[in-house]
């Protein structure tokens, strides 16, 4: 069970509540208190003093000069929650929206967000119960905030105050079935609040999609990169690759403290093998194995970076306007733009290309073991009747779509802008497209390197009493494969294969055999 009091949630601890089913714990009292402080600022500040705040009794974006009664605040917050359910095309993997659902209720429990405690008490009882609000992935500017991705969770946990029927509810699943929102809140116990001032607002403004799909893309790169340098090592193995370019003294010369991480798991994960170094004719290997620790390396810095800042977005308070309590007890409404997502655009981009760059060179990996002319005295296509049998030939035809489908997605997304909104809001982040594009990048590495698995067993099986020569780590992670995928004897469909291992690879059973055996902790 984890606590959402908007500081110190872990990146770690948001995948177990999205992917696990965690268990969340009712708001702490000084949450409560938090947020009930500046909530009852905000209803007097515009109903006893007749104060005028954005977005609580004032239009949205370019109508921010219409002002609202206070009788009207209310239906306000609705009617913005309504506005902005314009999200289009394939819904959200339920992960990313339960981040986001967990996010949310962290933020608001900063007490900043001038919300009751009913509102993120009702998204904890959303998560803890299972209802998961359906969320269309387009729609998104990445400033102001993901608007239409949180309004399709936000019409589902609300009601419409002046509608016998509470309105308009969206669809949710709940039990394995997707219902209309306001039935799966009815199944699961939850009633749906009617809203208050400023919460429409609050539920709807802010990152939360970006930084959800960025923590949980950076806890799969984490995964993603472990089976990489297994991979590699494998690969390393199968085309009786050399050692020398692990060497410490060659990494402790470079400075790079990815690229040392990387070279010293390779070496261990190899340790004791009798197929590196096994060519006497070899002088150096090609690129793709040699400089292995160079281009993982890299990638293991800035994912480090990447987690770092995520981490901080999880926990950030990104709606607007936000209440601050002031010297003399009361508080005050400050108008900004926490929303603005440029920052995780920036990095959802980085970590596409990251990532990128792994499939990349794994894919350079496969083709060399396919081909005789490189592979150090291989068959043809891993084929022991090439001709005949086709072997892994089209195996790789998919890795290299996946790789060229990753160049164009891996495009920045971050240097784009459409101003919307009568030119109020007039510079976008874009960033809920990257956000969108490095989740598919993620999807297309797993299987590229799920690919370079199969190939790099298939290769050992062909090697001279290749499976008993392997090093300590990559002889464990062999056994994993085989014990899954079996040696490809003749052809067959592939597609069952690679989805094997894709499993194998989300499940971790691979690097935790081969972490374990060779004593080291991958990534």
């Amino acid at each position: 069970m984890i606590e959402l009091n908007g500081e110190g949630l872990t990146i770690e601890q948001l995948a177990a509540v999205a992917r696990r089913g965690m268990t969340v714990a009712p708001l702490s009292e000084a949450a409560r208190a938090r947020m009930n402080a500046s909530h009852q600022w905000v209803i007097d500040a515009i109903e006893g003093q007749g104060r005028v705040i954005y977005g609580v009794n004032t239009g949205f974006g370019s109508l921010a000069s219409r002002q609202i009664s206070a009788a009207e605040a209310r239906q306000l917050s609705r009617n913005l929650v309504v506005l902005c359910v314009v999200g289009v095309g394939q819904p959200l993997p339920q992960e990313i929206v339960r981040a986001m659902m967990a996010i949310r209720a962290n933020m608001l429990a900063r007490g900043h967000s001038g919300v009751r405690p009913l509102i993120a008490q009702t998204l904890i009882d959303m998560l803890n119960a299972g209802v998961t609000p359906l969320v269309p992935a387009k729609g998104s500017l990445g400033a102001s905030g993901d608007l239409a991705p949180l309004a399709h969770i936000a019409v589902v946990l609300s009601r419409d105050g002046n509608a016998p029927d509470g309105g308009y509810s969206g669809k949710a699943w709940y039990g394995g079935e997707l219902l209309d929102g306001a039935e799966a809140m009815r199944r699961a116990g939850i009633e749906r609040p009617a809203l208050l001032a400023k919460e429409g607002l609050a539920l709807s403004n802010g990152i939360d999609f970006m930084a959800a799909c960025g923590a949980l893309g950076v806890d799969e790169a984490q995964n993603l990169l472990a089976h990489a340098q297994v991979g590699a090592a494998l690969s390393l193995e199968a085309l009786a690759g050399l050692s020398a370019a692990f060497d410490p003294h060659i990494q402790e010369a470079s400075g790079q403290p990815g690229q040392r991480r990387v070279a010293a798991q390779i070496r261990a994960l190899t340790a004791g093998s009798r197929l590196v170094d096994s060519d006497p004719g070899r002088v150096q290997d090609a690129y793709s194995l040699r400089c292995t620790p160079q281009v993982m390396g890299p990638s293991l810095d800035a994912l480090a970076f990447i987690s770092e800042r995520f981490t901080t977005a999880i926990n950030a308070v990104t709606d607007n306007p936000l209440i601050f309590p002031t010297e003399d007890g009361s508080f005050r409404a400050l108008s900004g733009g926490n929303f603005h997502g440029q920052g995780p655009a920036l990095w959802l981009d980085l970590l596409g290309i990251t990532l990128a760059e792994v499939a990349d060179i794994a894919e350079r990996r496969i083709f060399r073991m396919l081909t005789p002319e490189l592979s150090g005295g291989l068959p043809a296509m891993l084929a022991r009747n090439s001709g005949l049998d086709g072997g892994l030939m089209m195996v790789q035809y998919t890795a290299a779509a996946l790789v060229s489908d990753n160049k164009t997605l891996a495009h920045p997304d971050s240097v784009d802008s459409i101003p919307s909104c009568a030119n109020q809001e007039d510079h976008v982040s874009m960033g809920a497209n990257a956000a969108r594009h490095a989740l598919e990048i993620l999807e297309n590495v797993r299987h590229v390197l799920a690919i370079e698995l199969m190939t790099a067993a298939q290769a050992i099986d062909l090697r001279e009493d290749g499976p008993a020569r392997l090093g300590r780590g990559t002889a464990a992670a062999y056994e994993v494969i085989r014990r899954n995928v079996s040696f490809l004897e003749h052809d067959r469909e592939a597609t069952p294969d690679i989805e094997a291992l894709v499993a194998l690879i989300r499940s971790g059973t691979v690097t935790q055999a081969a972490s374990a055996a060779a004593g080291v902790a991958l990534p």
